[in-house]
């Protein structure tokens, strides 16, 4: 079974933000997770399964893809009760490829696109 190596993150805030929270450490510090992200599939097979979960010892589950994501197609997903900033993201695809579960910072990463 082939595993997917990466999963690429970019980051939609304006560059103004991003100058703001170079800035100001203290600022990025209280970021707040979104409501949503946007998951986009590069990817020249199905996305099957995509969840998002808390990171430490009792990691719970705060968002899963509802259906399958079609290779070029991009979809938005809730977060439910998003807290903190860093989360742990796992992508399987209808080849067989999956995420080895990245850790992600979702508060400067609320676009996801997954390629090859």
């Amino acid at each position: 079974m082939m595993k997917f190596q990466r999963v690429i993150a970019t980051a939609t805030a304006g560059l103004c933000a991003g100058l703001m929270l170079a800035a100001a450490p203290a600022a990025a510090q209280k970021a707040k997770p979104p409501a949503q992200i946007k998951i986009t599939n590069m990817r020249a097979s199905p996305l099957t399964t995509f969840e998002i979960a808390t990171t430490g010892d009792q990691s719970r589950l705060v968002a899963k893809l509802a259906k399958p994501l079609e290779p070029g197609k991009s979809t938005s997903i809730k977060l439910n009760k998003p807290s903190g900033c860093n989360y742990y993201v796992l992508a399987r695809f209808g080849d067989d490829a999956e995420s080895d579960g990245e850790s992600m910072d979702l508060c400067k990463d609320r676009v996801i696109r997954l390629t090859e």
